[in-house]
C-alpha cells in the first residue's frame, strides 16, 4: 500500500493550512486596533465575532462595538478593513458591522478582563 495521498486531499489539506495562516495573520492584525477608551484591542476585548477566510484569500470579519453610540463607530471599522487588508496575502476584505448580539464585557478574553481589573 502506498503513503501517497491522492492529489485534491493533499490539496485540501494545502489550502486549509494556507487558509489557517492567513487567518493567525489577520488575528495579529486586528490586535493591533484599539478602541480609544479600553486599552485592550480590540480582538481580546470580544469585539471580533468571525472571521471567514475564501480560498481566494478574500476576508470577511464580522465585529460589533461596545455600543452603538461608542464615538468610533464611523472610523474603527474603516481602520479594521485597512488594517486586514495590509496583511500581505490578503486579496481584499469587508467588515460586518453588526449590533446583535450585543456586546458585553463577558465577551472578552481572560487575558483582557485581568488587564482591566475584571
Amino acid at each position: 500500500m502506498s503513503d501517497v495521498q491522492p492529489q485534491e486531499q493533499t490539496d485540501a489539506t494545502g489550502d486549509a493550512k494556507a487558509i489557517d495562516g492567513l487567518k493567525k495573520e489577520v488575528i495579529e492584525a486586528l490586535k493591533t486596533c484599539y478602541d480609544p477608551e479600553i486599552p485592550v484591542d480590540i480582538y481580546e476585548l470580544g469585539l471580533i465575532y468571525d472571521i471567514d477566510v475564501a480560498e481566494d484569500a478574500t476576508v470577511r470579519v464580522t465585529m460589533t462595538l461596545t455600543s452603538p453610540m461608542c464615538p468610533v463607530a464611523e472610523i474603527l471599522p474603516g481602520e479594521v478593513q485597512q488594517k486586514v487588508r495590509d496583511v500581505e496575502r490578503v486579496a481584499n476584505a469587508t467588515i460586518d458591522l453588526v449590533w446583535e448580539p450585543a456586546w458585553e464585557p463577558t465577551m472578552m478574553s481572560e487575558a483582557a478582563r485581568l488587564q482591566l481589573g475584571f
